[in-house]
């Protein structure tokens, strides 16, 4: 029962703090209430004169011998534009009873001023002579004389278009401010007095981020490095007893889709310390100033709410390095924001417990001012996940999926290698579409290799056109791919051939990379053979080559280059890479002499050839299991890993043991497709790492 009485006491102390604190809320300024006043000025001139009378029409007989002649009228004042006379009667006269009717006014109290009667005239002139004439006959005196004005008068609509452009230069006022404002709550133009102000989110206890740590998957050295950062908040004591600081800033790096921005999600949920998250595009706006405005401005609301974090997702848009592309005498905004964020985070002032955390994905052209030392004091690389990363990525994304009980994770991880963890999301999404679309009940095994085949090769097109001559080319260029990767040692292990048209390829072999930490000259060798093995199978079988190797060529090309220009894996260029990371060097300035550029074109040509002429070697001892294979390409269009053990054995080439490393350190490479493209179309292709 006690507990029963306090709560009913507390109750209505709540409602009183609830009332008082409504009191106690100032309304918000919303600038509809100026656009409110001035229609109301508006109005109330147009309606004034006409509301604030209650005039009566009469007729020109009554007013002369009735008003004029018992000298109750005080003035007439004649309307030209509109033919009519107004009346106005004395004060002491509207207490008569012949004046009743119009003694008051239609508001208000007291009595009504005037016009009182309204005559309708012909010619001002006839009527002011019937007047005067009426005077005399009454033989008024001078100073009883009724005097007689002249005027114009508009109209409540003629005023309405005479106002008309004021109008509407309002409501184009009222356009752009809106446009201004972004269309949003709090009134329109509410926003253009704020457009120096920062436009980030706050989240605190009132916007609380759920995400936690345990919500990402995966990047497990990431999180150790940015759980520092929300330990130094929560329990900064903890190191700055031994003399340290907090640091600055953390710059997250990596490909797209591997869990940069919910990695910065998690620190928000982890921290509970107040969360100021924007983007760098957030910062640019047509006006001068306005970034490095609202960059003064975000540092000054994350001091006032110290200790606190603010996350800048895509930073490249404006910390891209200075001084490039610029047209000389330009003021270029951008690089004025990146100047004021230099300054706010390490500079004259001091900005302790504000932590600034970015993402990007193009840390090669931020400026080197923005990324040194007492800045961002921490660059975490945040790599594509490896194999024991992608169970753990699966083992989130299954959870809202129906799934089949044997469904195997470790089978899944181990065939997307290469996968972000945006595209394993995307995988079982289309695993989850895919079993639907078939009336499933649960999502199974197949589903999720349809998916990979969905995403990496595209939808598949089951009306294309294909003559039977092409059909049987495909066939047999498949069929090369998949017979000069099975009996060479380094090339990737096949994984199925199909001769399905699927997105812009007409067929395609799919492998299954090795996840090595390092490549020799032998092995990228023999995965250019492998790709050449198509074109190489047309070359024997029909004696010419088609248009349908353009991906491979490519592809070849590509990793050749790259063998010469990248690795030093040249004997005549030597060891000398050309390859410049920080992305310095323009398309202007050649870092090799015209000589060189000739050796290297020779020496590309010299490893495609020499690549071609062993795919070709292979291929003629092995003719005969080629031509078995592409038979059964034309007969069942889709081949597995088991079907080429019946033609040609088990391969001889046993795998190495491997020792693992840190998880988060291991480099993957893509899920290898060879495909044979439309001729008339280029193809797409994620390069292998």
């Amino acid at each position: 029962m006690a507990k029963k009485n306090t709560s009913n006491k507390k109750a209505p102390n709540r409602g009183k703090k609830r009332t008082q604190n409504k009191k106690n809320q100032v309304p918000k300024f919303n600038l509809y209430w100026i656009y409110g006043i001035i229609a109301f000025f508006m109005v109330s001139m147009l309606f004034t004169n006409d509301l604030s009378s209650s005039s009566q029409e009469t007729d020109r007989r009554t007013l002369i011998y009735e008003y004029l002649k018992n000298k109750d009228v005080d003035r007439i004042e004649i309307i030209q534009n509109k033919s009519i006379a107004k009346v106005y009667i004395k004060e002491s006269a509207l207490s008569e009873r012949r004046h009743e009717a119009v003694s008051k006014p239609i508001f208000g109290e007291g009595l009504n001023k005037g016009p009182h009667y309204i005559i309708k005239i012909g010619t001002s002139e006839v009527f002011e002579a019937k007047i005067e004439e009426a005077q005399e006959e009454f033989q008024f005196t001078k100073s009883e004389n009724v005097q007689i004005f002249y005027n114009n008068e508009q109209s409540i609509w003629d005023s309405f278009w005479a106002w008309m452009p004021f109008i509407f230069l309002i409501l184009i006022w009222v356009f752009f401010m809106r446009r201004m404002s972004g269309g949003a709550g709090g009134g329109a133009g509410s926003q253009i007095f704020n457009i120096g102000k920062s436009q980030a989110k706050l989240f605190d206890n009132e916007a609380e981020v759920k995400t936690t740590f345990s919500d990402v998957a995966g990047l497990e050295g990431a999180k150790e490095e940015v759980q520092e950062i929300v330990n130094f908040l929560k329990n900064p004591e903890k190191y700055t007893r031994l003399g340290g600081k907090i640091p600055r800033g953390a710059l997250l790096v990596g490909p797209p889709g591997t869990g940069k921005t919910l990695l910065a999600k998690a620190v928000a949920g982890e921290a509970k310390a107040p969360f100021f998250s924007l983007s760098g595009s957030d910062f640019v706006e047509m006006f001068v100033g306005v970034g490095a405005s609202r960059v003064r401005d975000l540092f000054k609301k994350a001091k006032e709410k110290a200790p606190a974090i603010i996350f800048i997702d895509e930073i490249d848009a404006i910390g891209r390095a200075r001084g490039k592309n610029q047209i000389t005498g330009s003021n270029d905004e951008r690089e004025n924001t990146l100047n004021q964020l230099l300054t706010e985070m390490d500079g004259f002032g001091t900005n302790d417990h504000v932590i600034v955390v970015a993402a990007t994905n193009r840390a090669d052209i931020l400026d080197r001012a923005l990324v040194r030392a007492g800045r961002f004091d921490r660059q975490i690389y945040v790599d594509l996940p490896e194999l024991n990363e992608r169970k753990e990525i699966f083992s989130v994304h299954l959870k809202p999926l129906k799934t089949n009980k044997n469904l195997d994770v470790d089978f899944l991880a181990s065939q997307t290698p290469g996968f972000s963890g945006a595209d394993i999301a995307n995988m079982c999404n289309e695993a989850a579409l895919i079993a639907a679309r078939q009336d499933k009940k649960y999502v199974e095994k197949q589903d999720f290799l349809d998916a990979v085949d969905r995403i990496i090769g595209g939808l598949e097109k089951k009306n294309k056109i294909i003559s039977k001559k092409e059909r049987e080319v495909i066939a047999f260029h498949e069929a090369g791919h998949a017979t000069v990767s099975w009996m060479l040692e380094h090339a990737a292990p096949l994984v199925k051939v199909t001769i399905v048209p699927r997105g812009k390829s007409l067929g395609a072999a799919w492998y299954l990379p090795e996840e090595r930490q390092i490549t020799t000259k032998d092995q990228m060798m023999d995965e250019m053979c492998a790709t050449l093995g198509g074109r190489a199978a047309e070359q024997i079988i029909f004696g010419k080559v088609s248009t349908g190797a353009l991906s491979d060529l490519e592809k070849v090309t590509r990793q050749a280059t790259a063998m010469v220009t990248v690795y030093g894996l040249s004997d005549k260029i030597g060891n000398i890479s050309y390859y410049d990371s920080s992305g310095q060097n323009s398309s202007f300035n050649k870092p090799y002499s015209e000589q060189t550029a000739r050796t290297i074109d020779e020496e590309v040509k010299a490893l495609s050839e020499d690549a071609y002429a062993k795919a070709l070697e292979v291929l003629e001892k092995h003719k005969d299991s080629l031509t078995k294979l592409a038979q059964e390409l034309l007969t069942k269009e889709v081949i597995f890993k088991e079907d080429l053990e019946k033609i040609f054995g088990k391969r001889p080439w046993d795998k190495e043991e491997k020792v693992t490393l840190n998880p988060s350190t291991d480099p993957e490479k893509v899920l290898a497709k060879d495909e044979d493209s439309e001729p008339t179309k280029e193809n797409e292709e994620k390069p292998a790492q």
